[in-house]
């Protein structure tokens, strides 16, 4: 739960779980997010090895997040978290 027990990171998991993004796809996808939560979220997921961050020397410099395969293991399991969900409430 230490992984992703946070506010935001179910929400950005399920992002990147339909694949690579940049931080402005994941901020337009999650609203309500401010960016300091959602780069605080992302340093966490980071640190944690769940998601690689990508720069690229671009001018203005182009950052993307993908999952690690131990990011992806998360999907199944997340998953049925929503199944146990929606059937219990």
């Amino acid at each position: 739960m230490d992984v992703i027990g946070g506010k935001w990171a179910f929400l950005v998991l399920r992002e990147l779980f339909c694949g690579t993004k940049r931080f402005g796809e994941l901020q337009r996808h999650i609203p309500a997010i401010s960016p300091r939560a959602l780069t605080s979220t992302l340093r966490h997921l980071e640190e944690k090895g769940v998601l690689e961050r990508r720069v690229y020397p671009t001018v203005p410099v182009t950052v993307e997040y993908t999952l690690t395969p131990k990011g992806h293991d998360l999907h199944p399991i997340i998953h049925q978290m929503k199944v146990w969900a929606a059937r219990w409430t």
